[in-house]
């Protein structure tokens, strides 16, 4: 197993590290020795338990797994030091414990499929993309983490914005297709019931509702997201933050001012027929985002 044979000043972490130590004379010929000799035997060991270490292209493909795993641990490790990183490849674990690291990483972020990974709970597709050959040119391993990880923490703010702000359990998949309708829905509530927990009853509350001058703001909106949000986990309102376009707060005023004008129908006992056709007519020219799609039955 080759672990450098050109510059490698933008592929595989792990080469660029090595290659960079070799060049300031920081690393003995004894001391690479050590380290090849360590990434053959995980080559070996990785390549037994998920390939066939007897089939010389399997054992390949096991070392630019084990090159790929090695450099975003390395990477996540010593935060991109490469000083740091020799350190930790110089020390008694070696490779293990950055392989341990990235490894466990790509576990985090892979989402569950309905075919069982070949890697258990490593996803297969992010595994290869991290793939690579020590004399890559290029290896955009960590920015395919990056992207797992955004999508990752995108499904878990999802989750976690179900659990803590519904008061019902159970979730059907296709109610909500995006995090940013699953928070308008509990901004708009909460910001019209004094933050009471959702249900599927707003629009029959808006009958007993007062809708505040103040409201009618851009700025009473973003305060109503910006207190939701302090309430999760500073990464996953990070990661909702950035979800979130700019149309956001300026949807949920519109919002209002329709639930206004729907809140005067209904009070005048307009029909239910005469309520949906106002509700979709809205809903076609300007979508409505907060506003409940549950069927009042």
């Amino acid at each position: 197993m080759q672990l450098m044979l050109r510059d490698g000043s933008t592929g595989p972490f792990l080469t660029q590290v090595i290659n960079k130590a070799v060049a300031a004379e920081q690393l003995s010929a004894a001391q690479l020795q050590q380290i090849k000799s360590k990434a053959v035997l995980m080559s070996l060991k990785f390549a037994d338990k998920f390939y066939n270490k007897y089939k010389m292209h399997l054992l390949e493909q096991a070392a630019h797994d084990v090159i790929g795993v090695v450099s975003l641990g390395l990477l996540e490790l010593t935060d991109k030091d490469p000083q740091r990183a020799l350190a930790l490849l110089l020390a008694p674990e070696g490779l293990v414990k950055p392989f341990q690291k990235g490894w466990s990483m790509l576990s985090t972020v892979s989402r569950p499929a309905g075919a069982k990974s070949l890697y258990g709970d490593v996803d297969e597709q992010l595994l290869q993309q991290l793939s690579s050959p020590p004399d890559a040119e290029d290896w955009a391993g960590w920015q395919y983490y990056q992207q797992a990880l955004t999508e990752h923490r995108r499904s878990q703010s999802m989750q976690l914005l179900q659990q803590q702000f519904y008061a019902r359990s159970h979730f059907d998949e296709f109610e909500h297709f995006s995090l940013e309708e699953v928070l308008a829905e509990v901004v708009f509530y909460r910001a019209l019931t004094g933050g009471d927990k959702v249900r599927q009853d707003l629009k029959k509350r808006l009958h007993t509702i007062t809708l505040q001058p103040h409201w009618f703001n851009e700025t009473f909106f973003t305060l109503q997201t910006e207190a939701t949000l302090a309430e999760l986990p500073k990464a996953n309102a990070d990661a909702i933050r950035q979800d979130l376009g700019q149309h956001f707060v300026p949807a949920l005023l519109r919002t209002l001012n329709f639930a206004k004008e729907y809140q005067t129908l209904a009070k005048q006992d307009a029909s239910p027929e005469k309520l949906d056709a106002f509700e979709g007519k809205q809903g076609l020219t300007n979508p409505l985002l907060g506003w409940p799609q549950y069927l009042e039955l």
